[in-house]
């Protein structure tokens, strides 16, 4: 039973910072691509950083330069460091993935982070 759960997200002041975790269970992580999506009140949820199994990262402009996205196979973790946090980025965030057999997709409970001006 494949299970993701997200932690890390909070309160923070405009121009802070916060990490997001999401672990991992049954799967092979290191065979899975990962992505943190986010979804904020009214609006559709986006994807806004991928990491695939061979490590290569992709963006959405919205986060390019202020959000890194990596991962961690020993701890079957991904991760999303967000600085320079804008008001704009309040939303619930959302850990996914995706099997590439039979294409089903799988989401954590997803984690509110509200940033303050």
């Amino acid at each position: 039973q494949v299970q993701l759960v997200e932690s890390g997200g909070g309160l923070v002041q405009s121009g802070g910072s916060l990490r997001l975790s999401c672990a991992a269970s049954g799967i092979i992580f290191s065979r899975y691509a990962m992505g943190w999506y986010r979804q904020a009140p009214g609006k559709q949820r986006e994807l806004i950083a991928s990491i695939t199994s061979g490590f290569t990262t992709n963006y959405a402009g919205s986060v390019k330069g202020r959000f890194t996205i990596s991962r961690d196979n020993a701890k079957n973790t991904v991760y999303l460091q967000m600085n320079s946090l804008k008001p704009e980025d309040t939303a619930v965030y959302y850990c996914n993935t995706e099997s590439s057999i039979t294409r089903r997709t799988y989401w954590g409970q997803g984690t509110q982070v509200t940033v303050s001006s």
